[in-house]
């Protein structure tokens, strides 16, 4: 995770962060990679800590469909993001990988994880 990404707006930040967390705690575990991608990403999104407990806030449904109603191109950064944080503690977990699908599979981006897998 690199380059710093400012054009979400509030509501998609408050999704993103929610989806992330949820990936980060699919497993059971929170890894220390897992807790230093999170701290990479607020730099890269512009969010604090205090941010994560308000996107707790927010029911995984309500993020689903912010997320799905994005721009193409913000659900691409959004499939990288996730992609990173799931790989962040050396290994890509069941429960992880799964829920990362049923995310893409509602914001209809089952087409472009084939493309980009091909």
């Amino acid at each position: 995770m690199s380059t710093t990404i400012t054009n979400f707006s509030l509501a998609e930040k408050l999704a993103i962060v929610q989806t992330v967390d949820a990936v980060i705690i699919a497993d059971g575990t929170v890894h220390k990679g897992e807790l230093n991608a999170m701290g990479e990403l607020m730099h890269r999104i512009e969010f604090d800590s205090n941010f994560i407990l308000q996107a707790r806030n927010i029911s995984e449904e309500q993020a689903k469909l912010i997320l799905r109603s994005m721009t193409m191109d913000k659900k691409k950064i959004l499939m990288t993001i996730l992609e990173e944080i799931a790989i962040s503690d050396g290994f890509v977990h069941k429960k992880e990988s799964d829920l990362i699908a049923d995310i893409y599979s509602f914001i209809d981006m089952e087409q472009e994880v084939k493309t980009k897998k091909a």
